[in-house]
């Protein structure tokens, strides 16, 4: 096969790869405001100020001491205009190669009897490999992942090579339309954030941070008013790694590799039902970005710089 020949069997598959990304943390819709919204662009027309991928001028969060399952001492993000919940994207940097590798773990409030049934929504092998690479990460965890596997939670929530951030309780969708997810109104959003806080204390997590991921990506005006009064920062990302319902980890990792930056946010997953090939990826990914002078850091870093 000749070089040019490959390039574009790679980029085809990294497209394939990119179109299942999009909707697996969502489902199975496909509109155009709900790909751009998974795609780290808001819904809505939610002012530039909230949404800017630049440094922020970091705030610590005023708890004295980790509790378990309550948002721990992490630089936020300032409030955007009119008190908008503020977006991070991506850290800008001029000379530090660092790079955050985030984990959505995701499971649907009504997935239970699949999981009953055998499906697996964990990722223990994901885990253990991360562990041994050595590879802070920050897992972007739905309060029904912790109620499920609660000593995974609280493992997780517990070593200090990881951080909890919430990715809702019921991973249903805080804007519509985003990929066939059932919508909440505002009322409802607050408390489904609140709930998966709940979650993780009950699991017994300490590394827990005011960081929100929104499902399916999915995010407007709206959706970021309905969380201004709980004080987190909501995280996107600029890397789409491809791995959800992924069969190639080789692909996975190359749509990594080919889009990093310095600064980056790589969204990946902690579902091995939705995303089989990540551990095997990750094996590829690490090292290569070591080799390349990137160093691995939780997104809390990336917010503090």
């Amino acid at each position: 096969m000749t070089l040019s020949v490959r390039k574009a069997a790679v980029a085809a598959a990294l497209t394939a790869a990119l179109s299942a990304a999009l909707a697996g943390c969502g489902g199975a819709g496909t509109s155009d405001a709900g790909r751009e919204a998974r795609m780290g662009t808001p819904t809505g027309s939610a002012p530039a100020a909230a949404t800017a991928s630049s440094s922020p001028s970091a705030s610590a969060s005023s708890s004295a001491s980790p509790q378990a399952g309550a948002p721990g001492k992490a630089p936020t993000m300032a409030p955007g205009p009119n008190g908008l919940t503020p977006v991070f994207e991506r850290a800008k940097q001029q000379g530090d190669k660092t790079v955050a590798l985030t984990f959505d773990a995701d499971m649907t409030s009504d997935q239970g009897p699949r999981a009953a049934g055998g499906e697996h929504f964990d990722n223990p092998q994901l885990i253990a490999t991360l562990r041994r690479l050595q590879v802070p990460s920050t897992i972007f965890m739905t309060g029904r992942w912790a109620e499920e596997y609660p000593d995974q939670a609280k493992s997780i929530g517990t070593d200090p090579n990881f951080e909890i951030a919430n990715h809702s309780y019921s991973h249903h969708a805080f804007t519509s339309p985003c990929y066939g997810l059932p919508a909440l109104d505002t009322a409802a959003a607050r408390a489904d954030v609140d709930r998966a806080f709940a979650a993780f204390r009950t699991a017994g997590a300490v590394n827990t941070v005011p960081y929100f991921r929104f499902p399916g990506g999915c995010y407007d005006d709206e959706a970021l008013r309905a969380l201004s009064t709980a004080k987190v920062t909501a995280v996107q990302w600029d890397v789409v790694s491809g791995d959800a319902f992924a069969k190639d980890p080789g692909a996975v990792a190359e749509q990594v590799l080919a889009g990093v930056k310095p600064g980056s946010v790589v969204v990946m997953h902690c579902t091995r039902s939705a995303a089989p090939v990540t551990e095997e990826a990750i094996q590829k990914i690490v090292p290569e970005l070591r080799k390349r002078g990137y160093r691995f850091v939780k997104v809390s870093e990336l917010i503090g710089k």
